[in-house]
């Protein structure tokens, strides 16, 4: 009974605060959603310091959600299936170089210097941290995150090729992270010594290249059975149960969820959508996955504006965090910058790459819940503390004046959208 009051109370709010932002704010959704949640959750705790008691009611019912478990077991498959599926794989293909490129060697290169540039800054504030868990914070602050890119780029309306990228790499990224993360805390709990460069390697071809094959199968599976019969009902019975069992697997296998379901989604969404689904098929599947997406999706960012209620973070944290925002940004730069430098001597890069691709990098809840999976430590608060502070400036300023900024550099394609419309 405690489960479903949780989440119905957050499905309450999430319609509540989409109310007035739609009615009053009209911000992006997920923007508006988290800091509709954020500033009612910084009345809470000043509220809480005035010694009202329904405070600490409020925020034992935000501590009862485990949310490195919400996120990652429950809703990340169900947001990359139902944004993989809107994906076209054949622009996918045009751009697979900068988006494997950006996904794999951008990820681990912008690891490394925001490891190590905290290493050196962390001692300047007063704290303590060892170098693997500065590359541990590097890891999992580096990659985009898909959930908050594919909410906020559809307004932004960026060429569509370096759409494609930012999208591209953000689904993908996340599976090299997780690997990435989870060998470096192994390292972290049995030392360097006791990890071979073999055992890394071992890890990441079996969640890497486990999830894409695990991946491709399910999504074939999954396309030979909508192409064999013609009933909208089970059809998206069909890809409701991919994803769930498809999860399931995968955790099963020990192999990437989150890189199988993207597989399996791109799979669905062109060769399933165009060859294995009639028109009203069609028309069903691509509704029941918005729904569901626009739901999960309202959850997801009132449950990371709520969680400052239950997150400790002091002075020193704080402005640590504030410096780390910098860190991360001229990372990601640099992460960027020398991929597209190298790879433009064989592929075409839009106007501006570089300044898009570094401002609309977008963290979200990934990172988050992956600083919160952390064994209990004082670590471990420094860590989802600068994380904190890093996902809030990413999601509300970064995702707030992406639009501005690509309209500044003359690479909107508002005018011709609104033009089209008007007719």
């Amino acid at each position: 009974m405690e489960i479903y009051t949780v989440f119905a109370s957050l499905l309450v709010v999430a319609a509540l605060f989409g109310y007035v932002n739609h009615r009053f704010l009209r911000l992006p959704s997920t923007i508006g959603l988290m800091v509709l949640a954020l500033v009612s959750s910084l009345l809470l705790v000043g509220l809480g310091h005035l010694g009202v008691s329904g405070v600490l009611k409020v925020r034992e019912l935000i501590s009862q959600i485990d949310f490195h478990d919400v996120l990652m077991q429950v809703m990340l498959s169900f947001l990359l299936f139902a944004g993989s599926i809107h994906v076209n794989v054949t622009t996918l293909g045009r751009e697979r170089l900068p988006v494997f490129t950006l996904a794999t060697v951008g990820m681990l290169l912008s690891t490394v210097l925001v490891g190590t540039v905290m290493y050196w800054l962390v001692p300047l504030f007063g704290l303590q941290a060892r170098y693997i868990y500065c590359l541990l914070f590097g890891a999992l602050i580096s990659p985009t995150d898909p959930i908050a890119v594919l909410g906020i780029l559809q307004q932004a309306r960026i060429p569509k090729p370096l759409e494609v990228n930012i999208v591209g790499e953000s689904l993908f990224n996340d599976g090299v992270a997780v690997v990435v993360f989870v060998s470096l805390f192994q390292i972290a709990e049995v030392g360097w010594e006791k990890m071979s460069i073999g055992a890394v390697g071992m890890l990441f071809l079996r969640e890497a290249v486990g999830g894409i094959v695990l991946g491709a199968l399910l999504g074939y599976g999954g396309y030979l059975m909508l192409r064999s019969i013609d009933n909208y009902k089970v059809e998206v019975l069909i890809t409701l149960a991919l994803v769930t069992g498809g999860t399931a697997l995968a955790t099963g296998l020990h192999t990437s969820g989150p890189l199988a379901i993207v597989v399996a989604g791109l799979i669905i969404g062109n060769r399933g959508r165009e060859l294995g689904m009639s028109d009203i098929t069609r028309r069903y599947v691509d509704m029941f996955w918005e729904i569901l997406d626009e739901i999960l999706n309202a959850v997801l960012f009132v449950l990371i504006g709520l969680e400052i209620l239950v997150l400790d973070i002091d002075r020193f944290t704080f402005m640590l965090g504030v410096v780390a925002i910098g860190v991360v940004l001229a990372a990601r730069f640099v992460s960027v910058v020398i991929p597209v430098s190298l790879l433009s001597f064989r592929h075409s890069f839009t106007q501006y790459s570089v300044r898009i691709l570094t401002w609309g990098g977008l963290r979200g809840g990934i990172s988050v819940a992956l600083a919160l999976s952390l064994p209990p430590s004082r670590a471990r608060d420094l860590i989802v503390g600068i994380t904190y502070v890093v996902v809030i400036f990413s999601i509300v300023v970064q995702g707030l004046t992406i639009g501005s900024l690509v309209k500044r550099l003359g690479l909107s394609t508002a005018p011709e959208d609104s033009a089209s419309s008007s007719h």
